[in-house]
């Protein structure tokens, strides 16, 4: 017999309507396209299916959800496939439910990982340096050398574009 499930659909439901943008926004921060953004974030809820973490509140939903979207985003860049097809020459495709990317946000998304993570967990999703540590599962000395050096490579980058 199969197992029984974890969550209810109405939970699953609840759950999904809550963070979808926020895991959506992050995925699109590291794999730079709808299609794939959009597999990520199907694979992100069905991880959080098969989880059976309990959640302790909506932040530690959303903290869950954040990390484990940025590990399934790496790991994908890790597989064999997408080293040898090169995902710089696949072009973007556009999406109706495109995200809007201003040109601060598209520089962010140039930053090497574990740099734009980080400043875009700081700006964009507001947390601050001690819960992002928390959730990356790093020190909060790691996570304030990681914006610190982001921001300057963001300054860097900024002033380039003014010249």
């Amino acid at each position: 017999m199969g197992r029984s499930l974890l969550r209810t659909d109405e939970e699953l439901s609840q759950i999904y309507h809550r963070h979808v943008k926020t895991v959506y926004r992050v995925c699109f921060m590291h794999m730079k396209n709808n299609h794939d953004t959009e597999d990520m974030v199907q694979n992100t809820f069905l991880r959080l299916m098969r989880d059976g973490t309990r959640f302790e509140s909506e932040e530690h939903e959303k903290a869950w959800l954040i990390r484990t979207a940025t590990n399934l985003c790496k790991d994908h860049f890790r597989h064999w496939w997408t080293k040898r097809v090169g995902m710089d020459a696949v072009a973007d495709v556009a999406a109706e439910d495109a995200i809007t990317i201003d040109e601060t946000l598209n520089k962010v998304i140039k930053l090497p990982s574990k740099y734009k993570t980080v400043v875009y967990m700081y700006y964009y999703e507001g947390y601050s340096t001690v819960e992002i540590a928390r959730i990356l599962g790093k020190k909060v000395s790691t996570i304030r050398s990681h914006l610190h050096t982001g921001r300057k490579l963001l300054r860097i980058e900024m002033e380039g574009d003014m010249e």
